[in-house]
């Protein structure tokens, strides 16, 4: 079973794993654990990662990057309308009005959905892991900014599932950097201890993201998060590409911006510039050749300067550190530890305003690139059953706040509740009951939509459906079950109304104790109970607000409103005067039942089943054609391989084992093998390519195996040539009677004899016909046969010349009471004279006697 940690950023993605070992980050193709977020369309196929990212200058139009902020966003979106400016491809409105990229693929002209664009990127990394891990991969944990809202994740989630991949959590950035921080600490306090409280600052490509965390042993909570989503790296290659713009217009009078490709080299550029400038204070050089209409241009720049001329982005750092300190009620001496990643964290000016702000120096014990995609996977290793992880639990934050709002029965009056505060712990689920008679309508919002960095404040509308009066005809009790899941989505998962039927008379006492055993709460669920009650007692609510967990709610407790307390003054009197009528009749028990309600979810962004299924089964074709590709290009390059090696080596090492007439003719066919590949054979089916090879190797293998086995056959015939002498000098010796082979019997040696004569005589004729044959012929024998003929002499003289000697009876020992005694004198003697003998032992144990009769013997 894998597991993976999957951190898919705007700029590049990683990929960690989890092994016997530890956890690894693993390496790409191209032995570089970095894979870029870029996907190039061709004629024939599609490239990801490293080979994309390689084309993204020669192929602008048809190369797609920076795409994940496209998440769950309509077209009309006013961030993507600004995007759209800077991008070298074409974005277009889809059918359902989401955010659709135009390329040319396989020569017409495709629409895909950022959520299929990910999938593509996501089938390279998955493909990367597989290959690494050697067997497939599902499972996996994948990070997302933490303020993406539900629409953003819910779109991610269908990416994933595009691919086939089984997302077991969308883990926010920063909390699965705090976890790859956390778990591998030993000095954390207690659990009744004060917590370690860190601070984690995150700058990317294209996101500033900031966390305040609480450590205690096992256990990490996530205390709040805040961000700029709109300051990264990227914005500070854009301050020194519109710097050098400026300067080649003067200096120049070039217009950069003019051309879409001079203007991603200076984009690039300008990153190795601003990656140079974290390491060095001088001034560093700007050199492009042929930028634009074949002029060369060139600028210079410090760090000095770079500072200046980003002074208003690096003021916009202390936003949200004063946002996180003001939503945790932090002080500056709380903060035990600030930790530093992303890579837009290296440039000093950004290190220094993070370190001014906390008055202590910053800590980078973590790698800044890789501690998300660790983090992750570790989360993955716990999730799954095939890996056993030290315990530890994390509880993240709701990064903004959710809303309910419902209509009233009576009047359109409506109700509003908020369920979830900012920085609520998360994943987190609670009851809700209403008085209802029949179905409603729930609509979940975000209740600050300034704090959203997402134009469509609305989550979803839910209907719950089913729902009817009871029979008495009062409203009934509906629990609605809300929760932020492990993804952090809202959603509401069920919905159920509490029902009464009459009991039948064998069911009364089971009913009855039902009823006690849900009056009979426990204390400590008092603390989480939370009841809200309307002016208009009708459509008015009782929420009951239970937890997941250990957690509990955060929302004071009010009391709770019961149908006793909605009755009227005027309906006890009528109550008090029937106490002196004549007794009613018994009433009949009453059975409480629960019935699971159907909701209908209309979620603000949501891909319908028939349309992923259709993306599901695109993305399959894609890859199809992908691997097609791989293999023609594979049969294509086999033939060149072979054509340059084989004309190297023609006129070097198996110049002697052709003749000069088929020499010749080979070469000829070699070079118009070589130009039909560049010509009409340039783009070619793959068989065309496999019967090319074939019709080269029915020529080229006979060299080869002369040469090989012109290079082998002294060695095996040597390897024989050493064999025979050796058994031949046995059976000489066995004739001369000597000691060593006399237990031998005469029929076995003349086998070996006869063998060995055989393979000599067989040795001798194959070496002079293999000597009266020229380089260029085929041999006479192979080494392949000289090997077989050393095996059948090996199989036939072995056994014969190893047989063991017949073990000769040693003498019979006589115990005595004191010990051992033998007739032979000499063997006592040598008992005697050896201090280190060991006394006899029969069954494992020692005589009584044994060695006082030795030592007896010894003085």
């Amino acid at each position: 079973m894998s597991v993976v940690g999957l951190d898919v950023g705007s700029q590049s993605c990683y990929i960690a794993v989890a092994r016997a070992g530890g956890i690894e980050t693993i390496a790409n193709e191209f032995s570089d654990r970095c894979t870029p977020s870029v996907i190039s369309f061709g004629s024939k196929n599609r490239t990801i990662g490293v080979a994309a990212k390689n084309q993204q200058i020669t192929h602008a139009n048809n190369t797609v990057s920076n795409f994940k902020r496209f998440h769950g966003r309509a077209f009309n979106d006013p961030f993507i309308q600004k995007e759209k400016e800077n991008l070298s491809y074409d974005l277009v409105s889809m059918k359902n009005g989401g955010v659709g990229i135009k390329v040319m693929y396989m020569d017409e002209e495709h629409l895909f959905s950022v959520e299929q664009i990910t999938a593509m990127l996501l089938t390279k990394l998955k493909e990367t892991a597989e290959n690494n891990l050697k067997k497939p991969v599902t499972d996996c944990v994948i990070s997302v900014p933490s303020f993406f809202t539900d629409a953003e994740r819910r779109s991610v989630l269908d990416a994933a599932q595009i691919v086939g991949l089984n997302c077991l959590r969308l883990m926010n950035d920063m909390t699965a950097v705090a976890l790859n921080y956390g778990i591998y600490k030993q000095d954390l306090p207690g659990l009744d201890e004060k917590p370690r409280i860190v601070v984690f600052v995150d700058m990317g490509h294209s996101a500033f993201q900031v966390s305040a965390c609480a450590f205690n042993k096992g256990k990490l909570k996530v205390l709040g998060t805040a961000f700029d989503p709109f300051l990264g790296g990227k914005n500070f290659d854009a301050k020194l590409v519109e710097h050098f713009c400026a300067e080649f217009k003067t200096k120049y009078k070039l217009d950069a911006k003019s051309k879409i490709r001079a203007l991603l080299r200076l984009y690039q550029e300008c990153e190795k510039l601003k990656k140079l400038m974290s390491s060095n204070s001088t001034d560093l050089p700007l050199n492009i050749e042929c930028f634009m209409n074949d002029k060369d241009v060139s600028g210079k720049m410090n760090r000095a300067q770079f500072e200046e001329l980003c002074a208003d982005l690096l003021q916009k750092i202390e936003v949200p550190l004063y946002s996180l300190m003001e939503q945790t009620q932090l002080k500056i001496e709380d903060v035990s530890a600030v930790e530093i990643v992303g890579g837009t964290t290296r440039i000093p000016a950004v290190k220094e305003k993070i370190a001014k702000f906390f008055g202590k120096d910053i800590s980078t014990t973590l790698n800044a690139d890789e501690a998300v995609a660790r983090g992750c996977a570790l989360q993955c290793a716990s999730l799954s059953p095939a890996f056993k992880v030290r315990e530890f639990s994390v509880t993240d934050a709701v990064p903004f706040p959710i809303s309910l709002v419902w209509n009233h029965d009576s009047e359109d009056a409506e109700g509003v509740h908020e369920v979830f505060s900012r920085n609520h712990a998360a994943p987190f689920s609670k009851v809700l009951t209403f008085l209802r008679s029949g179905p409603f309508e729930l609509e979940a919002f975000y209740s600050d939509p300034q704090g959203v960095p997402y134009p469509e404040a609305k989550i979803g509308r839910f209907i719950v459906q089913n729902v009817s009066a009871q029979k008495d005809g009062e409203k009934s009790r509906v629990k609605v079950k809300v929760r932020v899941n492990t993804h952090g989505i809202f959603t509401i998962s069920t919905a159920s109304m509490v029902e009464k039927i009459p009991a039948e008379e064998n069911e009364v006492s089971s009913a009855e104790a039902d009823m006690d055993c849900q009056h009979q709460r426990p204390p400590e669920n008092s603390d989480t109970e939370k009841n809200i009650q309307q002016d208009n007692s009708e459509a008015g609510t009782q929420p009951q607000v239970q937890t997941d967990g250990h957690q509990t709610s955060q929302s004071p407790p009010s009391p709770e409103l019961t149908s006793e307390e909605n009755k009227t003054p005027d309906a006890d009197k009528a109550n008090e005067k029937k106490v002196d009528q004549p007794p009613e009749a018994k009433k009949p028990k009453i059975k409480v039942v629960n019935v699971e309600l159907p909701i209908e979810a209309n979620l603000v962004w949501q891909l319908g089943k028939d349309l992923l299924n259709m993306y599901i089964e695109t993305e399959g074709k894609m890859i199809m054609q992908d691997k097609l590709e791989k293999e023609r290009n594979d049969a294509k390059n086999a033939v060149e391989e072979y054509v340059y090696e084989f004309r190297d080596k023609l006129c070097g090492p198996y110049e002697k084992f052709i003749c000069e007439q088929d020499h010749q003719n080979f070469l000829r066919l070699l070079t118009e093998t070589e130009n039909w590949l560049y010509e009409e054979g340039e783009d070619q089916a793959k068989q065309a390519y496999v019967d090319k090879l074939e019709e080269l190797m029915k020529i080229g293998t006979p060299i080869k195996i002369r040469f090989q086995e012109a290079e082998e056959r002294p060695k095996v015939f040597e390897e024989l040539g050493q064999r025979l002498p050796h058994y031949a000098k046995i059976a000489a010796d066995f004739r001369n009677n000597d000691e060593k082979y006399n237990h031998i019997d005469e029929s076995e040696m003349k086998k070996v004899e006869k063998s060995v004569n055989e393979a000599m005589e067989w040795m001798n004729n194959v070496m002079n016909a293999q000597a009266k044959k020229s380089l260029d012929q085929d041999p006479v024998v192979r080494a392949q046969e000289i090997r077989a003929k050393i095996k059948e002499l090996n199989n036939t003289c072995e056994p014969v010349v190893t047989q063991p000697k017949p073990k000769i009876e040693s003498p019979k020992v006589e115990r005595t009471p004191n010990g051992p005694s033998t007739d032979k004198k000499e063997e006592d003697l040598e008992g005697k004279n050896n201090f280190n003998a060991e006394p006899p032992h029969q069954n494992g144990e020692c005589y009584p006697n044994e060695k006082n009769s030795i030592n007896m013997d010894l003085d």
